[in-house]
Formats: structure tokens, C-alpha cells, sequence
């Protein structure tokens, strides 16, 4: 029989090494190349491990939670022969102690035939299936079950949890929670507790979205500076082209690739803002490469990177802001692209903000926050003296590391991207 390795594949420049979050196949099942094997993520996204070839998994090296370094072999696949008799015991050794007592109870209820996907359509791996099959759950119930695997898939850990609770109710007299024993730099506060208060598990993402920021926090001296900026001229160009641009491009342009434009060209003036800090020396970075910081479904936030955006034109920015986008909010970036970024661009405006006062996504030294654009009543300088009209305005703010960027910088630097955008050619062609 051949057996050929499955190995962490290469997922990125600054990616070293992954946690298996979830195994999609067991030790003995039968994989199609391609299939997805197991599920993975590093500290900037999830992913899916496919298999090289068609085969039988033979052997599971590592297990969930489990970190791998890329290139190590994490398990063996038997490209040629039949699943072994074993293969039925590899499931029974990842199931939880609670699915060997209720199945040996006279009490155990049999669970409907489950397949790979619950009646609302929720994927459903090998693994999950046994448990709730053993368990009794119903697909039923599985749909009730929020998953924290990728794709809100529903992991092994999502089922102990729901049946360590199954049919239980809070206690009323509990009015306060202790958190878990903490490191000594990270003292947590005990929380009290009121009745009908509801407590929700933090998801892998947002609890590595709080170690990064209060890290953020902790490492640079953050400062910000704001400045309202009349965009009226760039207003106006978006409403003359955006439905041309949509017939021809058959995708939308919306004004975030314009203020990227604005802020690579600002970079390109004041390179010391895209800069890195490493112990007492300061890296000054040759590429341009802007994060664009982008909420997802779940409410969390994911930072896609537009690689050498200075090189490209607006339709280039365009399509690759609104490809970023749209693959950030299904969970189909790779790791490579949330990777590498050195100045991030966050929207705040999105959600009806006129200002913010964002954290430094390390190890970056700048982080530039777009407030809503309003209309507002403004005073206009002509030749003839100034007049009141109303203008579209929008606030910048830049939070800067105040180690490095002193204030004359970070509020040069935001003036002149307020600049760019204000000065915006009415005439473009695009």
C-alpha cells in the first residue's frame, strides 16, 4: 500500500505555524482529492486543509488545538486499499466520556440516521455525526447548536458544552462569576452578576481581536489627531460616474478605493508614516500595503491587505477593494492576504460614526479612521469674498505611534490626505 504525507501547507510570509480547530474526517474514512480534511487557523484567518489525493486517512498526527508548524506532517493518507477494521475505534477514542455512559444506559435513545448536513442544511463532520448519534441528538436539536468552527460549523467541543447543559437551567441564588485563574499580567476583575443576565462564550476570533488591541495598547503610545475635510468635489465625481462605472465594470465604485488612492499617495510624501518599530530601531518599509479593515457577519472585524497600492490605478483599487471585501464576509481570504499589511484604513462611517479614535494594528505604527460624510452648512473662500453654502464633509482622524510619529508628522500626514481628497478632480476620467 503507498502512503503519502498530508503536511501544514505554506500559508503565508509571516505565518510560521497554525492550531487545528477542527478535524472534518476521522482515522479510516474514505477523502476524495481535494476534499477538505481538517479545518486550521492562524492569528489572521481560518482555513481548510484539502487532500492532495483519494485515499483512506490512516493516521491523525496532531489534534485539535494542537499547533503545527508549516511543513510538519500532520497525517498519513493510504492512497491505495480499503479502510481498515480499526477504523470504527477511532471515532469511539475522540467521542467524551458522556457518549460511552448514556450509550451503555438502558435509557439511551436513538438518535434519527443523521447525514452530513442538518435539516436546515448546517454542514455536519464524521465526528459530529457519531457523537450526536450516540448521544441521541437530533438534527433538530443540531440546528439549535451555535457552532465556532469555521463557517459556524459545529465542532466537538460545541457539542460537550451543549450537553453538559442539556436540559439544565441556571441556578437563581449564582449572582457572581469568577474568571478563570489569569496570568499575573493579565488580572481579570471579578463581574458581578444580575438576574436574567446571559452569559456568552467569546468565538477563537474575538478573543484574539482583545489579545491583539490590549497588546496594541500596551506596546505603543497611541495619539490622535482629527481633520474635517470638504469632500464635495469627490461626492459629486462618484455620483457623475458610479452608474457608467457599474455597466461597464458590472461592480460597484465605492468611495473607499478613493481614499485609499488619497492615502497611498500621502504615503509616498511621508514615508516615516509606514514604518515599523523593532526593539530601538525603526523599519522603514519599501512596499506599500494598506489594510482595509472590514467587519464580518459574526461582528467581528478581519484586516485584508491591497498589496503595492500606490501601483495601482482606481479601477485596479476598485476591484480589489470590493474582492476583499466580499470573500472577507464568506471566510474565503487566505492567509496571505490578512498578512503583511503596513498602514490600515477603517471605515467608521460605515456604521453612521462621524469619527474614531482607532488602535494601531501592530506591529503597523498608523491606523486612519473615516468618519460618515454629511452634509453640513460651510464657509466657501471665492474672489469675491466668502459665502455660506452646504458642502459634504467628512472627519479623518489618524491614531499614531507616538514613539516614532511625533506630532507634527501624524498631523501633516492626515492634513494631507484631507488635502488630496478636497483637491479631487471633478474633470476625472476613469
Amino acid at each position: 500500500m503507498a502512503e503519502i504525507e498530508l503536511t501544514m501547507p505554506k500559508m503565508g510570509e509571516s505565518v510560521a505555524e497554525a492550531t487545528i480547530t477542527n478535524w472534518l474526517k476521522a482515522e479510516g474514512d474514505t477523502i476524495e482529492a481535494e476534499e477538505p480534511v481538517l479545518e486550521i487557523a492562524t492569528d489572521k484567518v481560518d482555513s481548510e486543509i484539502p487532500a492532495p489525493e483519494s485515499g483512506i486517512l490512516k493516521k491523525i498526527l496532531f489534534q485539535v488545538d494542537d499547533v503545527v508548524k508549516v511543513g510538519d506532517t500532520i497525517a498519513i493518507i493510504e492512497v491505495e486499499g480499503t479502510a481498515s477494521a480499526a477504523a470504527p475505534a477511532a471515532v469511539e477514542e475522540k467521542a467524551p466520556k458522556a457518549v460511552e455512559e448514556i450509550q451503555n444506559s438502558p435509557t439511551a435513545v436513538l438518535a434519527e440516521e443523521l447525514t452530513k448536513n442538518s435539516p436546515s442544511g448546517k454542514f455536519l463532520s464524521p465526528l459530529v455525526r457519531s457523537i450526536a448519534d450516540k448521544e441521541g441528538i437530533t438534527g433538530t436539536e443540531l440546528d439549535q447548536i451555535s457552532g465556532t468552527g469555521l463557517n459556524d460549523r459545529i465542532t466537538k467541543e460545541d457539542l460537550v458544552n451543549y450537553m453538559e447543559n442539556r436540559g439544565k437551567t441556571p441556578a437563581p441564588e449564582t449572582k457572581t462569576v469568577f474568571s478563570a485563574p489569569a496570568a499575573a499580567s493579565k488580572p481579570q476583575a471579578v463581574v458581578p452578576m444580575g438576574d436574567g443576565d446571559e452569559i456568552i462564550q467569546m468565538d477563537r476570533m474575538r478573543k484574539m481581536i482583545s489579545d491583539h488591541m490590549t497588546m496594541s495598547k500596551q506596546t505603543s503610545a497611541h495619539v490622535t489627531s482629527f481633520v474635517e475635510a470638504d469632500v464635495t468635489e469627490m461626492v459629486m465625481w462618484r455620483n457623475k460616474v458610479k452608474n457608467s462605472y457599474e455597466k461597464r465594470e458590472g461592480e460597484k465604485i465605492t468611495y473607499t478605493p478613493l481614499i485609499m488612492e488619497a492615502v497611498a499617495k500621502a504615503i509616498k510624501e511621508m514615508p516615516m508614516i509606514n514604518v515599523s518599530v523593532s526593539g530601538d530601531t525603526i523599519i522603514k518599509r519599501k512596499h506599500i500595503n494598506l489594510g482595509m479593515a472590514t467587519a464580518l457577519p459574526s461582528g467581528n472585524l478581519i484586516v485584508p491587505v491591497i498589496r503595492d497600492a500606490d501601483q495601482m490605478n482606481l479601477v485596479g483599487l476598485s476591484k480589489k477593494v470590493n474582492d476583499l471585501a466580499n470573500r472577507a464576509r464568506i471566510n474565503k481570504l487566505s492567509p496571505d492576504e490578512v498578512s503583511g499589511g503596513t498602514f490600515t484604513v477603517t471605515n467608521v462611517g460605515t456604521f453612521g460614526n462621524v469619527m474614531g479614535t482607532p488602535i494601531i494594528n501592530q506591529p503597523q505604527v498608523a491606523i486612519m479612521a473615516v468618519g460618515a460624510i454629511r452634509k453640513k452648512p460651510a464657509v466657501i473662500e471665492t474672489p469675491f469674498g466668502d459665502t455660506i453654502g452646504v458642502r459634504h464633509m467628512m472627519f479623518l482622524s489618524l491614531s499614531y505611534d507616538h514613539r516614532v510619529v511625533d506630532g507634527s508628522l501624524g498631523g501633516s500626514f492626515v492634513q494631507r490626505v484631507a488635502k488630496i481628497l478636497e483637491d479631487f478632480d471633478l474633470n476625472r476620467e476613469i
